[in-house]
């Protein structure tokens, strides 16, 4: 089967941007309120990905292992800080530990499944590292992001309970363990729903990309395949890791709650 990639134009852009331009029109019809963001976050997303589209360009064309790793650690720092960021509850430390929980993960999953399963070489090649760490790095920053607010959002709700646990004998562990899991299930859920419907309802966007730009379809099923396992278990890793440090951070060595760490973001 032969497959012609089509080019999309500047014009044919524009057309698929009267949809949102309807879109802005029911919301003020609605009185919804969402015109303004939807029109701001339009802008951004253009701008942003002709920016990164001509950043990698330049990336491609220099093929330098080191360049490759500035923009994998530009990449994992801006989602690190948009984990923290959508958590309502906070406490100090938090940056670090959503940073942390990403940057392990992630870049360890995609070691794996570049190196080691695929064998791209070099190592550094950004055709390969930059999409495959961006969609894992997108998938573990959803996971965390949902992990921390729904744990901080816990404790600062179970707080008697956890005190009452902790007065009756039990561990700091103990007493953290229903909620840690509570936010482990809330991290991962989407990625378990994902993988539930993919084929079916969803055809991701990876396998979607190939099969458009003329890939055999069962090429681009096995890269999809290998992909949602890579994300996946980066996501549980990673949700695991962000409940473990927060554990460290709000209970001290003689398995007291120190809940004043927890403070509602301005």
């Amino acid at each position: 089967m032969n497959l012609e990639y089509m080019e999309i134009s500047i014009g044919e852009i524009g057309l698929a941007a009267l949809l949102i331009l309807a879109n802005g029109l029911i919301s003020v019809l609605l009185r919804l309120k969402l015109e303004r963001q939807l029109l701001i976050a339009s802008v951004r997303m253009v701008v942003q990905l002709f920016a990164i589209g001509l950043i990698l360009k330049w990336v491609f064309a220099a093929d330098k292992w080191y360049i490759v790793l500035v923009i994998m650690t530009v990449m994992t720092v801006i989602a690190g800080l948009a984990a923290r960021n959508r958590s309502r509850i906070r406490y100090r430390g938090m940056q670090f530990d959503a940073l942390f929980s990403i940057w392990i993960p992630s870049w360890l999953t995609t070691a794996i499944g570049l190196v080691l399963i695929m064998r791209i070489q070099p190592w550094y090649s950004p055709q390969y590292v930059i999409p495959v760490l961006g969609m894992i790095m997108g998938n573990t920053l959803t996971g965390v992001s949902l992990g921390l607010d729904r744990i901080t959002s816990e404790l600062t709700q179970r707080r008697d309970h956890v005190e009452m646990m902790l007065s009756l004998g039990a561990s700091g562990w103990e007493a953290y363990r229903e909620a840690a899991q509570t936010a482990v299930r809330a991290g991962m859920m989407p990625t378990i729903n994902s993988m539930m419907v993919i084929g079916l309802v969803s055809l991701p966007g990876m396998m979607t990309g190939q099969i458009l730009a003329g890939q055999d379809p069962e090429q681009a099923i096995r890269y999809q395949i290998l992909l949602m396992f890579l994300l996946t278990a980066s996501s549980a890793i990673a949700c695991v890791l962000a409940i473990l440090l927060v554990y460290r951070r709000v209970f001290g060595p003689q398995h007291n709650f120190l809940y004043w760490k927890l403070h509602e973001s301005a």
